[in-house]
């Protein structure tokens, strides 16, 4: 369901609808968001934008509010196809990362799983056995040092759910590279973590989270 917004409003507003954009809209960049909501509600650019990590979180309570089952359900599909493909990629100690772990879930969005290997080409060869068609790409990714890697990708369809797979060094396995979102090291579940996520029914996901007493 769609919902308009007028134009003015403070800093919630601002975030409810970086989350309402991200959500109808099929935007993945969370910048791209800020910018166009800031637009829309005709904001000046020195208007103080909330982080990643506070969107991160509307764009999960929107979801709920307003995907309902729909997105439950999409995201338990998502968690499961993701189970399955950490199954497969077993050789290559695969964690899973992204909007599948944290919930934050559109139809926009992909599988990603990191994988690692001494040659990409392995990964390559190990798909092509099992007549697995993909797509070979890259994408860059930052480190807590500062550094800036760019990683070889291999991305692949199951069924109608897309899994991409960034395939990093056997180094890189205690080298987490830093979320777009918070800037913090990535969450990378394993596959017994990721098994328990997908085991998660439609009323545990669109349960409001208790916060932790103080």
């Amino acid at each position: 369901m769609r919902r308009s917004t007028a134009p003015g409003g403070g800093a919630d507003e601002l975030l409810a609808l970086c989350a309402r954009i991200i959500c109808e809209e099929d935007v993945l960049d969370y910048r791209s968001a800020k910018l166009k909501a800031l637009q829309r509600l005709g904001l000046g650019p020195k208007t103080a934008l909330p982080d990643g990590a506070q969107i991160q979180a509307a764009v999960i309570e929107y979801q709920r509010l307003f995907g309902g089952q729909d997105y439950a359900k999409h995201l338990q599909q998502m968690r499961q196809a993701a189970v399955q493909a950490l199954r497969l990629l077993q050789p290559f100690e695969p964690r899973l990362v992204g909007a599948v772990v944290s919930g934050a879930l559109t139809q926009a969005h992909r599988v990603q799983i990191h994988v690692f290997a001494d040659q990409a080409e392995t990964l390559d060869v190990f798909l092509e056995s099992r007549s697995i068609e993909f797509e070979q790409g890259d994408r860059d990714y930052r480190y807590p040092d500062g550094g800036t890697d760019t990683i070889p990708l291999a991305r692949f369809e199951a069924g109608e759910i897309g899994v991409d797979l960034a395939i990093f060094p056997l180094d890189d396995q205690r080298r987490a590279p830093l979320s777009p979102l918070d800037g913090l090291p990535m969450k990378r579940l394993t596959l017994a973590q990721a098994e328990v996520l997908a085991k998660q029914d439609t009323a545990s996901i669109l349960a409001v989270p208790v916060p932790d007493p103080k």
